[in-house]
């Protein structure tokens, strides 16, 4: 238990600390974040996930594509992607292209940063909900590559 508060209560700091005033509006965020600041903290969270077996968390970070995978085009319609983070570690992005627009610009070698849900899996994992919620019972997550937001 003191465990999970420790934890919460670290999420919620790092949370306000990268998303900061909560009336701006996410693409404003992004303009003015520095994500190579913090990104040893956003691999880090995602290697505690990934080596512990945790899913259903919301993160964020950056990497390079490493392969462009087919869409996933059986029920809602993904764009699946393989990215490598800083730490060597590697997340499968699953793309909502029916709520979202598709990457169309996106190259292997290309840097992205995200914000979505991580699924634990035995190959790195996965990150989906890289959209907005059109219900609003989720939170949203992105993709942002060469300066644009896809959400």
């Amino acid at each position: 238990m003191k465990k999970k508060l420790i934890f919460l209560a670290v999420a919620i700091v790092a949370g306000y600390s990268y998303l900061g005033n909560p009336y701006t509006s996410i693409p404003d965020r992004l303009q003015h974040s520095t994500f190579s600041e913090s990104q040893g903290g956003a691999d880090a969270a995602i290697a505690d996930a990934f080596s512990n077996r945790k899913s259903n968390l919301q993160v964020s970070g950056e990497g390079v594509v490493t392969k462009l995978l087919p869409d996933d085009n059986v029920g809602s319609r993904h764009q699946k992607f393989i990215i490598s983070l800083r730490s060597g570690q590697t997340l499968l992005i699953a793309h909502n292209i029916d709520v979202a627009p598709r990457i169309g610009s996106l190259r292997k070698g290309d840097s992205i940063q995200f914000s979505g849900q991580y699924e634990w899996n035995e190959k790195g994992g996965v990150v989906h909900w890289t959209h907005r919620d059109p219900n609003g019972s989720h939170v949203g997550g992105w993709l942002k590559h060469s300066g644009q937001i896809y959400q």
